[in-house]
């Protein structure tokens, strides 16, 4: 394990995400918190088990939490794992389209 979820990664993965990435914060949110209403989301926390989102849904404030399929052993691994869950959601969201 290189880095353990302290409150120091915690903070700098959802500082990240939240500056950088909100619409993908959205998007989990929508599809793997079922929340398909979510406007806007922040990344609160992230665990080794899952990660705690805050959805702005028809305008209220709503606590998400959205559990892994596998506990995380480190960032590294939190990165490819929001990485995946992204890609995952855009092989929902859009039809799939033939290699050319």
């Amino acid at each position: 394990m290189s880095e353990q979820f302290t409150t120091q990664v915690s903070d700098r993965i959802c500082k990240h995400m939240n500056e950088d990435h909100a619409e993908a914060v959205a998007t989990y949110a929508k599809v793997f918190a079922d929340s398909p209403d979510t406007e806007a989301a922040q990344m609160v926390s992230i665990d080794a088990q899952g990660m705690n989102l805050k959805a702005q849904i028809n305008g209220e404030s709503v606590p998400l939490r959205i559990e892994f399929d596998h506990t995380l052993q480190d960032a590294e691994d939190a990165h490819h794992t929001l990485i995946d869950m992204l890609k995952q959601t855009r092989g929902q969201s859009k039809p799939s389209t033939p290699a050319s």
